[in-house]
């Protein structure tokens, strides 16, 4: 019998190598004999989804299907393609580009790629039929023609946020919301503790808000060449038919796909083939692939202590201290780097795991490696607080930044447990045991205590974030106090240094490196991006040589995760506006607390 199990579990390890081995060789052979770029081609892009802003090393898309194309991605393939005779004309499918940042970042590609004397076609069957298209409206009004079909509509009706407040429901299922916050305007917590917008509130989503629109009306205007005013009368008069479109000059036409398609690949002549973004970026490679090296460090989801995450279901990642300072230690190490590029995009999440992060970027500076920061969707709170200390901070207009301030607590549940006639009996050892459980309130020496700690964390942030942007910590303050900012706005309050996304910060990155501008580069991202194999080993429980490998490494999350954390407390500096996705086509979905 022994003989047999021994048998057996060699036969299934033998088979497992087998398989590993094989589809290493599959890969291999894949790579080796796969098709070229066409001599002359027209672009493709459907932006029906919105594009990730990282893919974690951890996915085994690669294995069994193709990983989605990233913002970066779709930046450097235009790029790239803008100086390729190959590529004649670039044709993108609108629907839902993502945030305004990701927004603003897809429009800065197109206009790069139009300014090589290339054409960029957008069009949709309809900018919305039942849903607010005015960001993806917003993008496609960044291309030389804009098209929807026949039957089709255009929603611009303007920008729509809708926050929900239970504090009386909590009231009536016994539970009592218990959060401390600095300060007035950090209302990730006011969803639980409020019934409305208190003032502070109200304020500061309507400043981004106004703010928001005001660079979406701009940015129609000036590509569309219209009034500002105008642009403002035509969407108060939304949503409009397609012709009332046509006849706005928001549209150049009502066409069918195929229309549009035969008319670029007639205009591309003979032979015209069609190539998806992706596929392009694969077969030609990307820019800034020669020359000194830049390093490229991603810091995406709410922040964590210990290794970044990602769910294998949802995509959905956290920035992990452990696994970015990692990367950011083994660039500052690398005698090759120059610079570093550390893309930001997170709304926030814990405090001790945000300074681990903010510790390896002025590390990184005393090693004489100059660190440039590029944002993303979101750099608030947590987010925010990684990127403080960088030589530089480049934000898109549209970039939800700031959030300096802090908030923790937990809910107290005794009265709803009672309600179902569940009772729960403490035995505890310490007099401060039992703080963090849902049990109890504070009690006045445990307030006490919440509150002196609310007190030096945010103490904390507001002077590293003063000395960071080398200003006296007094005005610091003034626009910290939890608020958040679009990038814009932070610009304006010395909070990041310039607008715009990946090229403006590889500009800088030269620049601090003390590279001539036109200098070629080589952008690496670091840690290593791991192949499948790799992947396939550390499910099977492989570990790295030593700590740094298992560091930089990205984890499995179980989607089920979070159905089996408890409550606790937490000393979060996450970020949100308190803006939930409205049923009718708000811009954001909920911005997420992390460290919940």
């Amino acid at each position: 019998m022994k003989r047999i199990l021994v048998g057996t579990l060699a036969f299934i390890g033998a088979m497992s190598v087998l398989f590993v081995v094989g589809l290493i060789g599959l890969m291999v052979l894949a790579s080796a004999s796969g098709p070229s770029v066409p001599s002359n081609l027209v672009l493709e892009l459907d932006l029906e989804s919105p594009l990730p802003e990282h893919v974690s090393d951890s996915s085994l898309a690669g294995a069994f299907g193709e990983d989605p194309a990233t913002v970066r991605d779709v930046v450097d393939a235009l790029e790239k393609a803008g100086t390729d005779s190959r590529v004649k004309s670039l044709v993108v499918r609108i629907g839902n580009p993502g945030s305004p940042a990701s927004a603003q970042e897809l429009r800065d590609a197109v206009k790069a790629f139009r300014a090589t004397g290339k054409k960029a076609v957008a069009y949709a069957d309809s900018f919305g039929e039942v849903n607010n298209a005015t960001l993806a409206y917003y993008v496609a009004s960044a291309f030389d023609e804009v098209y929807i079909q026949p039957s089709g509509d255009l929603n611009v009706t303007g920008l729509t946020f809708e926050t929900p407040f239970a504090r009386d429901a909590f009231a009536k299922l016994g539970v009592t919301p218990r959060y401390h916050k600095r300060a007035e305007y950090k209302n990730a917590v006011n969803t639980y503790t409020e019934q409305g917008y208190n003032a502070p509130h109200r304020e500061a989503t309507e400043r981004y808000t106004a703010s928001l629109f005001g660079q979406v009306v701009r940015g129609i205007a000036e590509d569309r060449k219209l009034k500002e005013d105008e642009v403002r009368a035509l969407i108060d008069r939304a949503p409009l038919l397609g012709q009332e479109a046509v006849d706005a000059k928001l549209v150049d036409g009502l066409r069918y796909r195929d229309e549009i398609y035969g008319a670029l690949k007639k205009e591309a002549g003979d032979g015209a083939e069609l190539l998806y973004v992706q596929k392009y970026l694969e077969r030609a490679g990307r820019p800034h692939a020669t020359g000194e090296t830049i390093a490229l460090v991603y810091g995406v989801g709410g922040v964590t202590r210990g290794k970044s995450q990602s769910n294998p279901l949802s995509g959905d990642q956290t920035m992990g201290a452990d696994s970015v300072a990692a990367g950011l230690r083994k660039a500052a190490e690398d005698p090759r780097v120059k610079a570093i590029l550390f893309r930001v995009d997170s709304p926030g999440g814990s405090y001790v795991a945000s300074d681990t992060v903010r510790r390896e970027v002025q590390r990184a500076r005393e090693a004489g490696k100059p660190v440039i920061v590029t944002m993303g969707t979101y750099a608030a709170s947590g987010g925010y607080f990684v990127a403080m200390d960088a030589d530089k901070i480049v934000a898109q207009p549209g970039t939800l930044t700031g959030s300096i301030g802090v908030y923790a607590g937990k809910f107290v549940t005794a009265d709803f447990w009672e309600k179902l006639g569940v009772n729960f009996e403490t035995v505890s050892a310490g007099r401060n045991a039992a703080m963090y459980d849902s049990d109890a309130d504070f009690t006045p020496e445990q307030e006490a205590r919440a509150q002196a700690t609310m007190d030096r964390i945010y103490a904390d942030f507001t002077q590293r974030a003063a000395n960071g942007r080398k200003m006296p910590v007094e005005k610091l303050r003034e626009i910290a106090r939890g608020r958040v900012w679009t990038g814009e706005d932070a610009l304006a309050n010395g909070l990041v240094d310039a607008l715009g996304g990946y090229p403006k910060a590889l500009a800088l990155a030269k620049e601090a490196a003390k590279l001539p501008a036109d200098a070629r580069v080589h952008v690496e991202e670091y840690p290593r991006k791991k192949g499948t194999s790799e992947v396939l080993s550390e499910l099977l429980g492989q570990t790295g040589d030593n700590s740094e490998d298992d560091a930089a490494s990205v984890s499995m999350l179980s989607p089920f995760a979070p159905l089996l954390e408890g409550t606790r407390m937490v000393y979060s500096l996450g970020a949100r506006l308190g803006l939930l996705e409205h049923q009718r086509g708000s811009l954001y979905a909920p911005l997420p607390e992390a460290g919940r």
